[in-house]
């Protein structure tokens, strides 16, 4: 361990996780020297632009980067160096679901963990403790620790496992005031000395009954559970809206009298288009191939069925937009408000509306796009990653999905609207201006129940709501 700092800690791994992780660590802990390392030059030189354009949009990000960055916290692509001078590293890579092989479409890939532990072994000089930051299976510490004990030094490795529980869009707020910190480790009194360290490391901020200290297993298997539960209540009143337009009842007014339990809380009880992200399909996959593989078939159904859910209401949306506008949208232009999968992210891995636009595209529409914060050549690498398509392999698909500067000019000329993004700059638009420079009749759809329906009707619009009953189908609302 260097003089100079009380502990070197090395994330490899420059992502939403690795990135603002290690940048709220250096600035609570000053004493000690953090270093990303990525083999993108690309990336790491973004998370060292001089004007903080970081390669990530997270509110709050830049000004904690600006801090600590060249002075305890550095981003380098010298992947050997940094590995070997760590007294802790900490895994923080890609564990995408299987494309093919066995549990393609299902269980989670963890080449990149592996790659990075062959690595480790390779270069490390001194004994090191190694943490799993990314979201993988239950006991793939095993695999991990395997690879690292073959190395023929006679080194030790500690492996621990810190899930992250960060929610895109408040990750800063998350990491400097966390529900809790969770970290497994053996419990060997070499493993727990080793989750002591790394527990000294948090509490130089966190107190100390919020740092949660398991087995391995348990900490690698609540983060599964953790995005499980909240797919699943997510999903759960996406059901729901689907029996209030039916009905005539109001999910707006159904999650709040139920939220209202204390026993059961208000949040993630917002019906919507959907939800999306790297982690809630991923995660709830990954359940479903570990209840599988247990033979727990009844389990691994019960959790399946919270993405067939979420895909039905994604589909259920698209096809309510074609129906409500005459059962047609071929070379009609309809904008869509929002492309990342939330707010306050740029983040479109997984988003409710590639698969939107990949139905109306299919219709035959024209689609304008607009989001504040998406680059175009994000959406089509997403895209080609989810649904096969690309400008490249699917003709007219480029010419068919414009990107927007601006919700005016995506809108002008439109059939409709979508709203599938719930941006705070989208409540407050000149809607009067915007249906003057629409076709008629002019269609909104409020995929995520931010809009004044009242206001817009009384404006002109024909207005449809997930969740919501259509007035003109009830007498007695």
């Amino acid at each position: 361990m260097s003089t100079e700092w009380d502990l070197q800690i090395c994330c490899m791994g420059a992502g939403y996780v690795g990135g603002p992780t290690m940048a709220v660590i250096a600035k609570m802990c000053p004493k000690i020297r953090v270093c990303v390392i990525d083999l993108n030059q690309a990336q790491v030189d973004a998370w060292n632009s001089p004007t903080f354009d970081l390669p990530i949009y997270e509110p709050g990000l830049p000004e904690v980067v600006k801090e600590s960055r060249g002075r305890n916290l550095f981003f380098s692509t010298s992947i050997n160096e940094e590995i070997a001078r760590a007294d802790i590293i900490f895994i923080s890579v890609n564990t995408p679901t299987k494309t093919q092989g066995i549990g393609a479409g299902r269980a989670a890939n963890i080449k990149n963990c592996e790659l990075c532990a062959r690595t480790i072994a390779e270069v490390s000089t001194t004994n090191k403790i190694i943490v799993e930051k990314s979201t993988v299976p239950v006991r793939t510490a095993t695999a991990i620790r395997r690879v690292l004990q073959c190395n023929d030094k006679g080194l030790q490795f500690d492996v621990l496992s810190n899930p992250e529980f960060l929610a895109e869009g408040t990750a800063v707020k998350d990491l400097l005031k966390p529900d809790r910190v969770l970290i497994g480790g053996s419990q060997s009194p070499e493993g727990l000395a080793a989750a002591e360290k790394l527990v000294k490391v948090y509490a130089n901020w966190i107190p100390r009954e919020q740092i949660l200290t398991t087995n391995l297993w348990s900490s690698e298997c609540a983060k599964l559970v953790a995005n499980a539960f909240l797919a699943q209540r997510v999903s759960s009143i996406n059901s729901i809206s689907a029996l209030c337009e039916a009905t005539g009842a109001d999910v707006c007014e159904i999650s709040r009298a139920v939220g209202m339990d204390a026993r059961i809380g208000s949040r993630f009880l917002q019906s919507s288009v959907g939800f999306g992200g790297s982690c809630f399909q991923k995660d709830i996959l990954n359940l479903v191939y570990l209840c599988e593989t247990y033979g727990l078939d009844e389990c691994a159904q019960y959790w399946n069925q919270v993405i067939l859910m979420n895909n039905y209401q994604k589909k259920r949306f698209s096809e309510k937009m074609v129906s409500k506008m005459f059962n047609t949208v071929t070379g009609k232009k309809v904008a869509i408000l929002g492309y990342a999968f939330k707010k306050d992210t740029g983040d479109v891995r997984e988003t409710p509306s590639m698969f939107v636009a990949r139905d109306l595209f299919e219709e035959g529409a024209k689609i304008h796009v607009y989001d504040p914060q998406v680059k175009r050549e994000d959406m089509w690498q997403e895209m080609e990653y989810t649904c096969n398509m690309s400008p490249a392999k699917t003709p007219g698909l480029d010419e068919a999905i414009v990107t927007a500067p601006d919700a005016y000019s995506a809108c002008s000329g439109a059939h409709a609207l979508a709203t599938l993004t719930e941006w705070d700059e989208f409540k407050t638009l000149d809607f009067e201006k915007i249906y003057k420079s629409m076709a008629k009749p002019a269609f909104i759809f409020d995929g995520r129940n931010i809009l004044d329906h009242d206001k817009l009707r009384k404006i002109g619009f024909e207005v449809h709501v997930i969740g919501k009953p259509d007035p003109a189908a009830f007498t007695d609302l």
